[in-house]
């Protein structure tokens, strides 16, 4: 898949020993976050979400800083839909607020998010999403590392970059 040789291309993917954020152990990293600062990577990524989006019927789209915003702004382009940010805390000063944007009562939202593993602020987010009476019509992620035990719409799955890591490995010997 073209993703997948363009995030070894720019050094997003990679392969070793990493901790994760969620203080696991894997032998494959993917930085989401240096790959979108590359347009044609964030362009690929938008238009396989807007894609599996096709499937679902939705007002938001909805996400969490910071990982999510580029990748949730340019899906939100490509469908037209509006978009919400959560913070990650309570903003104390200005207008104040957990959220910039608003979920009116019954509105179907997707959550997008960079990578789950655990998918707990996924989850979180999803959430906030139904204490301001929207709906969750789905929850995607660029990458699903299918460590939470819970099945996710993605662009790709750990497997996939595991494949990639056996072909490359393969094409080496």
């Amino acid at each position: 898949m073209l993703l997948i040789k363009r995030l070894l291309e720019v050094g997003a993917l990679k392969f070793g020993d990493f901790v994760l954020s969620s203080g696991k152990r894997s032998d494959v990293y993917v930085d989401i976050k240096l790959a979108i600062t590359y347009p044609d990577i964030l362009d690929m990524i938008s238009d396989e979400i807007a894609k599996i989006l096709k499937r679902y019927e939705f007002e938001k789209i909805a996400c969490i800083e910071l990982g999510g915003v580029p990748i949730a702004t340019a899906v939100s382009l490509k469908t037209k839909k509006p978009l919400v940010i959560f913070r990650k805390e309570q903003k104390s000063y200005g207008v104040g607020g957990d959220a910039i944007g608003e979920i009116k009562e019954g509105e179907r939202v997707v959550v997008v998010e960079d990578v789950i593993t655990t998918g707990r602020s996924a989850l979180s987010v999803a959430e906030r999403v139904k204490r301001r009476g929207g709906k969750i019509a789905t929850i995607v992620a660029v990458i699903d590392r299918e460590e939470s035990g819970i099945e996710f719409e993605s662009v790709l799955k750990l497997r996939d970059l595991i494949e990639a890591k056996d072909l490359l490995n393969s094409t080496k010997s």
